[in-house]
């Protein structure tokens, strides 16, 4: 019997984001639900008015624009996280002009 798992996510609560990070959380959530919608479609699912695993249809399968603003949400702390998580490593991001 396999040892039940405990996730140990790295702690993010002191990493700030710089204006210019935060800047850039609405695009990466936008490209998050783009990536999710494409692979749900290629698995066959497609837009239901609720989901239905069966039938493989999902509410969500609609442009990022049209989500409910918990879907947004859900998809901005992703993003949120995978740049705090990029800091904590050590990494810097910056854009070029």
């Amino acid at each position: 019997m396999k040892p039940t798992y405990i996730p140990k996510p790295e702690n993010l609560d002191n990493i700030q984001l710089s204006e210019e990070l935060n800047g850039l959380v609405e695009a990466m959530a936008k490209n998050v639900h783009e990536v999710w919608a494409q692979s749900r479609i290629e698995q066959g699912w497609t837009y239901g008015p609720e989901r239905n695993d069966q039938l493989k249809h999902h509410p969500c399968l609609v442009p990022y624009e049209e989500l409910p603003e918990v879907e947004k949400a859900y998809d901005r702390d992703t993003a949120v996280g995978t740049l705090k998580l990029i800091s904590r490593l050590g990494f810097k991001i910056t854009k070029e002009s």
